[in-house]
């Protein structure tokens, strides 16, 4: 569903990312990790078209990104760091306005009020402004505008940063859903025991370079934490 091939980008003289090699199959959960300035958001950035490549291709249900930019953003549905709203919308009112700008404004009020439903946001809370919202029920609104676009693929940033341990669990929770679902998922992120938990697969990232791709079933959080910090030294992780 989502591909890499040889993917590079250079900033100046920085090479973000390096002849990256990468595929997610569909209702796979791959977590991407590594330090600031590994290469994980220029990653991401790449699949969704928000940067060009100098070389190589990323594909997005078999398309290229640089040939195909529409098409390919109608099957992806990305949630950063900080989901971005409108603050004077509610939830429901935000689910139906970026619903529609993505091509699907057949949907009912009750099937709206199901893909929150879906998300288990409170009832009570998709009529409230997303003012008054916490990260956690943002999130949950990206979700559901994730499942009335029927994407296939779904990029996070960082999606548990600042979440309480209760919210991060129910994050993890929706995106087995997802995958349950046949939904390709790359995920971005620092939280090693998150993407033990959720994840299919992990990848170490470090200057741009994959230097490790493992299975969950492979790893306990203790040698995952062993070879993340022995990537932040700097020292190879296979040894």
């Amino acid at each position: 569903m989502l591909e890499a091939v040889q993917l590079t980008k250079t900033y100046d003289d920085i090479t973000a990312v390096d002849h990256l090699s990468l595929k997610i199959e569909p209702g796979e959960i791959f977590c991407l990790l590594g330090p600031n300035g590994a290469g994980k958001t220029t990653t991401i950035n790449l699949f969704l078209g928000f940067a060009e490549p100098d070389s190589g291709i990323a594909t997005v249900n078999g398309l290229d990104v640089r040939q195909h930019p529409l098409e390919t953003k109608r099957h992806l549905a990305y949630i950063p760091e900080q989901v971005m709203l409108y603050k004077n919308l509610t939830g429901l009112e935000n689910l139906e306005y970026l619903t529609a700008l993505a091509g699907h404004d057949d949907y009912s009020l009750a099937d709206l009020m199901g893909f929150l439903a879906q998300t288990d946001l409170p009832e009570e809370a998709a009529t409230r402004r997303v003012s008054t919202y916490s990260k956690g029920m943002r999130q949950k609104v990206g979700i559901a505008i994730a499942l009335a676009k029927r994407a296939r693929a779904l990029l996070l940033d960082e999606p548990t940063s600042g979440l309480d341990p209760s919210a991060s669990f129910e994050f993890s929770q929706l995106l087995r859903k997802l995958s349950e679902q046949g939904v390709a998922v790359l995920m971005a992120t620092h939280d090693l025991f998150r993407a033990i938990d959720v994840g299919t697969r992990v990848g170490l990232m470090r200057r741009g370079k994959l230097v490790e791709m493992l299975t969950t079933d492979e790893l306990e959080h203790p040698d995952l934490e062993r070879l993340y910090l022995k990537l932040m030294r700097g020292e190879n992780v296979a040894a």
